[in-house]
């Protein structure tokens, strides 16, 4: 594995570990209510580019932090949208 690999998994693995307590939390409170729905959708289309931009290029690091994190932000979109309007 070449330097700039690693170099890109290790900022995946931090990037995408550092929104699991979020999540985590959301989960866990069934609370929402200080997401906004907008914030989650535009982060959540970003990721989401991301996610096409690595598939374009073939990079696996770009490829894989952003499955998991769109997985992520799409429970958290779910939550908002589940117990969004107990909040």
């Amino acid at each position: 594995m070449r330097l700039v690999e690693i170099v890109g998994y290790c900022a995946a693995t931090l990037t995408t570990v550092a929104f699991v307590p979020q999540v985590v939390k959301s989960w866990r409170s069934k609370s929402v209510k200080d997401l906004s729905f907008a914030t989650l959708s535009a982060f959540s289309t970003g990721v989401f580019l991301w996610l096409v931009y690595g598939i374009i290029l073939g990079e696996m690091p770009i490829i894989v932090a952003n499955a998991v994190t769109l997985a992520l932000s799409a429970v958290l979109v779910v939550l908002k949208v589940r117990h969004g309007r107990r909040s």
